[in-house]
């Protein structure tokens, strides 16, 4: 265990980065997405190729996301809470409440306020307009991050691994019930992403000069790990949208099954890829946030 011995300055800096990087990353899919033809045109790829293989997972996929709900979203809220405060942490369970609450609301908003253009490129639901980002998957990603927050430093390689898997599972199954773009996810992971960070800077402000915090509890393999294996997915994701855009001339209702497979696999992978990098980045932090001793 080392006394910190360097200013906080750093890792404040760090968090702002992290928040302004991961906000304008937001922007680029929103735009991307939602105001360019070819954006809308893999949504719909994607969205058109869950048809295969929906037989044999149409029921789990459809009672992990009934499973999630305003009663489910307070009582995560609740018992996170309740683990920070039964550990002394008075400003990490406020912390985790804001983020959880902060996420959640700002996607609420951001679907409310955010317009789709109407490019003829999705007949079928247009009517639908703007999706994004996926309420579901805020709710299963910012309890995921919260967790890993306030759990101590022995549990947190766990609950991070678990925790991003299932967040990524939610936001594919999204996907995979029709409920939402594949865009849509990886919007939301950004939005937990900004405020996960802005909680960071919150724990930073009320943390003690001399709180202490160990190297063993960056758990640096665990992150690593997390990082290296959602960049992968996220490449693939390219490679596969870069094959499908050579089929752009096709209207989407002709295209094949190897299109419409690799629209719909490569945005689940991107999908989970973004997931991965967004909680290496909170494991990699949080023993900086939330030391052992608080001093």
């Amino acid at each position: 265990m080392r006394v910190r011995v360097t200013p906080r300055g750093g890792t404040g800096v760090w968090l702002v980065v992290l928040a302004l990087v991961q906000a304008a990353a937001f922007i680029v899919v929103w735009r991307f997405a939602l105001h360019t033809e070819t954006g809308q045109w893999i949504d719909t790829v994607a969205l058109t190729g869950n048809w295969i293989g929906r037989d044999h997972i149409e029921e789990p996929v459809n009672r992990l996301l009934h499973a999630m709900s305003v009663v489910s979203l307070l009582a995560a809220t609740l018992m996170i809470g309740f683990i920070a405060l039964i550990r002394g942490r008075v400003a990490l369970a406020i912390a985790a409440t804001l983020l959880i609450a902060g996420a959640n609301v700002t996607t609420q908003l951001l679907k409310y306020a955010l317009a789709r253009p109407d490019y003829g490129i999705d007949p079928e639901r247009v009517f639908v307009g703007n999706s994004l980002p996926s309420g579901h998957t805020t709710v299963a990603a910012s309890v995921a991050v919260a967790l890993v927050l306030v759990l101590p430093p022995r549990v947190r390689p766990f609950a991070a691994v678990v925790g991003a898997g299932y967040a990524a599972t939610a936001g594919v199954a999204t996907l995979s019930a029709s409920w939402h773009r594949p865009s849509d996810a990886v919007a939301a992971f950004l939005v937990v992403g900004v405020w996960a960070a802005l909680a960071g800077l919150l724990l930073l402000i009320t943390q003690r000069e001399r709180a202490q915090v160990s190297s063993a509890d960056a758990h640096r393999l665990t992150a690593l790990l997390l990082g290296v294996g959602g960049l992968l997915a996220i490449a693939g994701c390219a490679l596969a949208l870069w094959w499908l855009l050579g089929q752009r001339g096709i209207p989407v209702a002709e295209l094949g099954r190897r299109p419409l497979f690799l629209g719909y696999g490569g945005s689940a992978a991107g999908i989970a890829g973004t997931m991965g990098v967004v909680m290496a980045l909170v494991l990699s932090a949080v023993h900086r946030l939330v030391p052992r001793h608080q001093g």
